[in-house]
């Protein structure tokens, strides 16, 4: 199976779809795995997230029918049928949602990676960064940030004795 991501395979389905060429029974394969493998990372995602996605009643029952399945065979062939289900969706709203989720993350990664410089930030450099970050941030408490700093550094200096560093 391809190495591409459900949103990369949808997108190629989609804009293969639009052709009037005839298509080869590779290419019709490789439609099938893309699907399936759409399929698959919608039954991964939370009810919430799936709530979202303009999905028919069938595709619903089918995503429900996959928590009942055990086997790994009668899981394989559940796939096949969640992806032959997947055919009939319209891939072009599907695609539309699935590309707002992507965008969402990206948001909260990129937030959370902001917090995390500050953390380091916080417990390298001390009352100049808790200076700077009460700037950015008017609501936060001085004292509970300069008393978590200190924990953290204790926290750390604990660790690297330990373990004899």
């Amino acid at each position: 199976m391809s190495q591409d991501s459900p949103r990369e395979l949808l997108g190629q389905l989609i804009a293969q779809t639009d052709g009037d060429d005839p298509v080869s029974k590779s290419q019709l394969k490789r439609e099938m795995h893309a699907l399936q493998a759409l399929g698959e990372a919608i039954i991964a995602m939370t009810p919430a997230e799936r709530a979202r996605f303009p999905l028919s009643d069938d595709m619903l029952a089918a995503v429900e029918e996959t928590a009942r399945v055990r086997s790994h065979e009668g899981r394989r062939r559940h796939m096949q049928y969640v992806g032959k289900v997947m055919r009939r969706e319209n891939l072009e709203a599907i695609k539309a949602v699935y590309d707002e989720l992507e965008q969402e993350k990206l948001r909260r990664d990129h937030a959370f990676h902001r917090l995390e410089a500050w953390r380091d930030r916080l417990i390298d450099e001390g009352d100049p960064a808790v200076e700077a970050f009460v700037a950015d941030y008017p609501d936060a408490d001085r004292q509970a940030l300069r008393q978590l700093i200190r924990s953290a550094r204790k926290l750390f200096k604990l660790i690297r004795d330990t373990a004899g560093l």
